[in-house]
């Protein structure tokens, strides 16, 4: 087992951003890329090398982490890495791509001859940022020692599940509450406020009690203060809100609660809002 491995990190956006710090500051050797490069300089501060392309970033590393938007870009981006790859590397995916995506990398994996470890996490932009992720894992069992210091950076615990593919699964079930919760917030808002009472009571009934939970609060808060600075993009939320429903009808499940939630997240990004946090559903309320 390598204790410090080389890694290279593709995609320092919302989530890839404050794991790359992290992995760096755990003195792990880092190379990182970002189609916008300007989003991955900063991360030179850290001791993080800034690559110039995918091929760069993973030439000589050990362990690939892609932390891309959606399949395609995944798929792309390893693509081009695909020549530079070193031996006996482990490709360490951590996007959200739903059921037939993961089975498309798993396949991607095998043709490019890399161990593969689908790892999608749960949390947003600032757990990213403290390390306190909590890592969804699925894959090769004789690969977790070796990914486990990058998951000891990026998280606070790492769930193992079965082959790869199931945590990928897993991150839709729970990706399906997060969308559910976020849109019931807003519709309670909106009905205390067309009732002609202030949104705040709301927060202020179901605190400390059964129906509340920290997110309830902070969600709740920054949709009726208007701030909608993205932890989670809209555009994200409505990519994921259509996975969820591929995969429930996929496999025979009917998910109406979600995919009306999906509904509303699809109008408010045709509205404009794609770009801000997914609790932006609540201006088109």
């Amino acid at each position: 087992m390598t204790v410090n491995p080389t890694v290279a990190l593709l995609g320092t956006g919302t989530m890839g951003a404050g794991m790359a710090a992290n992995i760096a500051r755990a003195g792990l050797p880092l190379r990182v890329w970002n189609r916008s490069r300007e989003k991955a300089e900063p991360l030179a501060g850290l001791g993080a090398v800034v690559a110039g392309s995918p091929a760069e970033a993973v030439e000589g590393a050990d362990l690939v982490l892609t932390m891309l938007f959606d399949v395609d870009a995944v798929a792309s981006t390893m693509a081009q890495a695909r020549a530079s790859l070193a031996p006996g590397a482990v490709w360490v995916q951590q996007s959200t791509v739903g059921v037939e995506g993961s089975d498309r990398l798993v396949a991607l994996a095998r043709d490019l001859g890399v161990a593969y470890v689908d790892a999608p996490v749960l949390g947003t932009r600032k757990p990213a940022e403290d390390g306190a992720l909590v890592v969804l894992a699925s894959g090769p069992e004789d690969v977790r020692e070796r990914v486990t210091p990058v998951f000891d950076a990026i998280g606070s615990r790492t769930l193992w599940l079965g082959a790869a593919g199931e945590a990928s699964r897993l991150k839709l079930a729970a990706n399906a509450w997060v969308i559910t919760v976020v849109e019931g917030i807003a519709e309670s808002l909106a009905l205390t406020r067309s009732l002609g009472l202030d949104p705040h009571l709301f927060l202020q009934a179901v605190a400390g009690g059964a129906m509340d939970s920290p997110y309830v609060q902070l969600k709740g808060t920054a949709m009726i203060e208007g701030d909608f600075a993205p932890s989670f993009s809209l555009d994200g939320a409505a990519k994921d809100g259509d996975l969820i429903v591929a995969a429930a009808r996929g496999a025979g499940v009917e998910l109406a609660v979600v995919e009306a939630a999906r509904d509303h997240l699809a109008r408010a990004r045709a509205a404009g809002h794609g770009g801000q946090d997914l609790s932006a559903t609540y201006l088109e309320h």
